[in-house]
């Protein structure tokens, strides 16, 4: 079975479980290790249970396929299968927006999840707000510098 093929037959396989906001990215080209990444979100730990089963039963099924590796239990809301070059990463919501795999792999274009759809349009880059640094109050760093002293 060919990659892409592997990575639309799992993001079917989320979707029929109502996972959300599934894409799929190509990271040929990109990625010496890794061909497509196969992103969706899950609001609730049975909902991830229920995602990622339903991906490896149907896969096992249709298709023959095992996972090479899982990794990921519900508490760390985080779930990787691995199907050699295609790695299904299943989060909630909260996790994918703080670990922001998208943005992270910005330069991989997105593949359309059938095969007879057009592929999506690309998203710009939305830039981060700039992280301010803590202000330390130099008078609060000298008096306790003075006190270990004495």
């Amino acid at each position: 079975m060919e990659d892409l093929a592997i990575a639309r037959a799992c993001a079917e396989f989320a979707d029929d479980k109502k996972a959300e906001n599934i894409r799929i990215l190509d990271l040929r080209g990109l990625s010496p290790v890794i061909d497509y990444f196969v992103l969706c979100s899950a609001t609730s730990a049975p909902q991830l249970r229920a995602v990622r089963d339903n991906i490896e039963d149907e896969m096992k099924e249709k298709h023959g396929q095992r996972p090479l590796y899982k990794d990921g239990n519900y508490d760390s809301q985080w779930i990787i299968i691995d199907y050699g070059n295609v790695m299904v990463h299943i989060l909630t919501p909260e996790k994918r927006e703080y670990y922001a795999l998208e943005e992270l792999w910005g330069d991989a274009p997105e593949v359309a999840l059938k095969a007879d759809e057009p592929a999506p349009e690309p998203k710009p880059r939305a830039k981060k707000a700039p992280v301010k640094k803590a202000v330390v109050k130099k008078a609060a760093t000298k008096r306790a510098t003075k006190k270990k002293a004495d």
